[in-house]
């Protein structure tokens, strides 16, 4: 039998979805937290939300991209609509994730590439700094031009879709595994963040895909078959489970973002949300994304992130990736299946037309044209100069890397990124260095990887020095200058003394050198974190505690008992526990430099001697992991079905946890508070003005959408589908076609077939009639009065130290009433460069969004008539200005 043959025998599988679902999208169903009323009461429950909204043609920024979507799509075959929207399988092509060409048309096959830190597998790319370490410059400037260099890294190495950036996982886990790849723990920031970093990347032309939409919040039990392989007998992924006002205002809100700066994919995650996959939620995706959000491009999977066929589709899914079911099987959930699902009535014509319409959307958006692709230069099989254009079959020998280098200056600014990201969180007048006489600089995390840089596949092992983390989000580092080298060099430009020991635990040769006189003792240690797929060193993916590895605070108190000047610098994916030595009076300094990429020692050096401005903390500093109130779901707690991770705690993490449960005073109040920075020098904040702007009262959305546009009849023969006889097929290589004209009969084995889509599809799915408008909808992020300016506050910020210094003052909000945090972030600014004595006005606005909240009954978002006050200062907790609002 063939896999071709094998596939449509999969059709009574994936068109045959068990549903029992009971409303329709019309109901605006609420989330929180809901028993199924089914087999399971005790189980977290997803409502239904049906039909797949289609898209919008007055969309504003879209009406464009829409016109000339239309008209390509118009003019396509039902298998190449079907090409659009399927992988051609792990390893079909170069890229990791490759749908197929339409050549007819001039329409090479779409290329989706890893990664949010650059081009994963590529030669000859930056490596930039980590989404934490720049989000910790808190420079929005320095995002913007961080997504326009990686677009245009993507964009001459002939990517498509740039899978990035990310802002899920949020950070809800202190040690979660992959919060390196997004920016905060912080809504707000994270939002901001993700917004203009989207923002830049599509400028230079390539669809950014915002993701991992949504609470994929830990690495265990994230797929079935990973948590398998590591020991745990689990048959379904985990369900993160939350309420819908936590969604809302806490693990959605930066997508929401991502959606009002016009992103053009979004990626699904892997988990379950509320006992639902998430990349066949229809909740998720046709509900809150395409509906309430008004989402216009397309949503893909993540790599084997599907699970079904015509449910996936159905619940809001556009495209499969990479297009197998696993990792080169040859099968395909959609390719043929889909083709065979649209004749057959159980896809209806408009939902094929939309997922395509949506794909060539986001890719006229960012202004691409067909037949003027940039040309794909690189394999993520293989560095060989030639090799075979498709890896998994082994065929089709070619010229595969042409090595063009596509770094371009962009080493300044991952330099300055690193920089402004790092934190200051301790300085006893240690620094800036000015020459000093000898340096010291003890611990592996300052040196090289013993294997070279890129030593350690996807960067997963520790060894050298930690400037990324770990899976299909790292890249290969074209160069990495470690801080040994990058302090040697000043040293040396200074006349200073330096010596180094890379080695942790050859304490006999350290407490001989750090005990000389005069020395400066510079002590590195680190904590890495990264994806599920790679243990390192016991930690599958999520870190399993707080602590530094190989010995870091034994290493830091055994030196600082020593040295009276120990300079203590910490590369870490989050915080660790610092409370055993943080306030011994011999740590002089201590910083935080999170994974700057590949210029990460001189990074560091230009904050250790001051010729940059530090940043501000992006999480908090506690005393023990336990203070955090929350922990990643260590073992399975549901027999051998899905685990469930219940987000009990609401919106209270990170800083929103201390400041409700630990107040400063308390005994775990935290050590360093979020926001939080050492400066240069020093500022104070006055004249705190608040304006009150002349807006419209807020108007629920109403009236209906037009009815599901159709392109064009096509044949429900299907002869006309069958696998053409001028085409030579490729080992695994999904395709479009089918095998055979009996489809039909040899589907008939499922108990629905004859039956139409209505009858076992959730009520609404195949409904392409006019639909009722979300009361919180609108285009580009929901209704457009929740982007309206309801209050600007200035304030003034003058320099009161001797040295020029850049300045982050923070706008914390009160909503006021019971059950909300004490304060939430909603604005900031990074003031640079402001001179000694020299006071500048900060201007920051509040959105109607900003000072509102979700209302579950309602399904919209509402002022609550609750005193609201404003807070600006320099930290979450050292707030110098206050204002009740008006």
């Amino acid at each position: 039998m063939t896999p071709l043959t094998i596939i449509l025998l999969l059709t009574a599988v994936i068109t045959c979805q068990a549903f029992n679902l009971k409303t329709t999208r019309a109901d605006f169903p609420k989330i929180n937290l809901q028993r199924h009323n089914g087999t399971d009461p005790n189980l977290a429950y997803s409502p239904p939300v049906y039909p797949s909204p289609w898209m919008d043609p007055e969309a504003n920024g879209w009406q464009e991209a829409y016109a000339k979507a239309r008209d390509f799509v118009s003019q396509l075959t039902l298998p190449e609509k079907v090409n659009l929207t399927t992988g051609v399988g792990w390893m079909g092509e170069r890229c990791v994730g490759n749908v197929g060409s339409i050549p007819r048309m001039g329409l090479r096959g779409l290329c989706m590439q890893d990664g949010p830190l650059g081009i994963r597998f590529k030669d000859y790319a930056t490596a930039f700094p980590v989404g934490m370490t720049a989000a910790a410059s808190w420079s929005r400037n320095l995002w913007r031009d961080r997504g326009k260099r990686l677009g245009r890294t993507h964009y001459q190495s002939g990517v498509d879709v740039q899978l990035g950036p990310a802002a899920g996982p949020l950070g809800r886990n202190p040690t979660g595994g992959r919060n390196w790849e997004g920016f905060s723990v912080d809504p707000y920031l994270s939002g901001i963040a993700f917004a203009d970093v989207i923002t830049g990347i599509q400028s230079e032309g390539v669809v950014a895909t915002a993701k991992h939409w949504l609470g994929n919040e830990q690495e265990r039990f994230r797929q079935a078959g990973e948590a398998r392989g590591y020991g745990f007998n689990i048959s379904e992924s985990m369900s993160t489970n939350m309420d819908d006002k936590t969604l809302h205002e806490v693990y959605a809100w930066p997508f929401q973002d991502a959606v009002h700066a016009g992103v053009g994919a979004f990626m699904c995650s892997y988990q379950q949300l509320n006992n639902s996959y998430g990349c066949q939620n229809s909740k998720l995706m046709n509900g809150i994304l395409k509906d309430e959000y008004g989402f216009q491009g397309f949503v893909m999977s993540d790599w084997q992130a599907q699970h079904a066929g015509v449910s996936t589709a159905a619940a809001g899914l556009d495209m499969t990736m990479p297009g197998d079911t696993t990792f080169n099987s040859g099968l395909s959930f959609w390719g043929g299946n889909l083709t065979l699902a649209v004749v057959n009535g159980t896809v209806p014509e408009w939902r094929i037309d939309d997922m395509a319409m949506r794909i060539m959307a986001a890719f006229f958006k960012v202004g691409r044209t067909v037949g003027n692709q940039p040309e794909i230069n690189f394999s993520s099989w293989t560095q060989d100069t030639f090799g075979p254009a498709n890896m998994a079959a082994g065929e089709n020998i070619e010229q595969i890397n042409y090595h063009v280098d596509v770094r371009e200056d962009h080493a300044y600014h991952v330099r300055e990124s690193g920089a402004k990201g790092t934190v200051i969180l301790k300085n006893n007048g240690v620094l800036p260095l000015k020459k000093p006489k000898f340096i010291a600089v003890v611990g592996e995390d300052a040196g090289p990887n013993s294997h070279g840089p890129n030593g350690c596949s996807d960067r997963g092992c520790a060894d050298g020095t930690l400037a990324m983390g770990w899976g299909s989000g790292s890249v290969e580092f074209p160069y990495l200058v470690t801080p040994d080298s990058a302090i040697q060099a000043q040293a040396l430009q200074d006349g200073s003394r330096y010596e180094s020991i890379l080695d942790n635990y050859d304490w006999e040769k350290i407490s001989q050198l750090v005990a000389r006189p005069n020395a400066t003792a510079i002590v590195f240690a680190y904590a890495g974190a990264g994806e599920g797929y790679i243990n390192v060193e016991g930690n599958e993916g999520d870190r399993q505690n707080m602590t530094l590895w190989r010995s870091g605070n034994e290493l830091i108190k055994n030196i600082s008992a020593i040295n009276p000047n120990t300079v203590v610098v910490l590369h870490t994916m989050g915080p660790v526990e610092v409370d055993e030595w943080y306030d011994n009076p011999n740590v002089t300094a201590i910083l935080w430099a999170g994974a700057p990429g590949q210029e990460s020692g001189n990074s560091l050096v230009d904050i250790l001697y001051g010729k940059q401005s530090p940043g501000r903390t992006v999480f908090t500093w506690g005393r023990a992991h336990e203070d955090y109130g929350v922990d990643w779901l260590r073992e399975a707690n549901n027999g051998n079905g899905a685990p469930q991770d219940d987000f009990e705690e609401g919106a209270f993490i990170d800083y929103r946890h201390f400041d409700r449960d630990y107040p400063p005073g308390s005994e775990k109040a935290p050590i360093y508070e979020f926001g939080y920075g050492l400066s240069w020098s020093t500022f104070d904040f006055s004249n705190l003005q608040v304006e009150k702007r002349n807006v419209q009262p807020y108007k629920p959305t109403t009236g209906q959408t037009i009815a599901a546009p159709v392109l064009g009849n096509f044949s429900t023969d299907l002869a006309d589908y069958t696998f053409p006889s001028d085409v030579r097929y490729l080992y695994q290589f999904i395709y479009p076609w089918l095998n055979t004209s009996s489809s039909g009969e040899e589907a008939s084995a499922d108990p629905h077939y004859g039956q139409t889509a209505e009858e076992f599809l959730p009520p609404g799915a195949t409904d392409g009639s006019p639909q009722l408008r979300h009361p919180a909808s609108g285009p580009n992020g929901g209704n457009s009065q929740l982007w309206d300016i309801v209050y600007t506050i200035t304030a003034t910020v003058t320099n009161t130290g001797s040295v020029m210094d850049d300045a982050i003052p923070q706008l914390y909000l009160s909503h006021g009433g019971e059950g909300e945090p004490v304060r939430v972030l909603r604005g900031f600014e990074r003031v640079e460069r402001i001179n000694p004595g020299e006071s500048r006005t900060v201007r920051m606005e509040l959105t109607r969004r900003d000072i509102s909240n979700w209302d579950t009954v309602s399904q919209n978002w509402v002022v609550t008539p609750f005193e609201k006050t404003i807070w600006v200062g320099s930290s979450s907790r050292n707030l110098a200005l206050s204002s009740v609002l008006p």
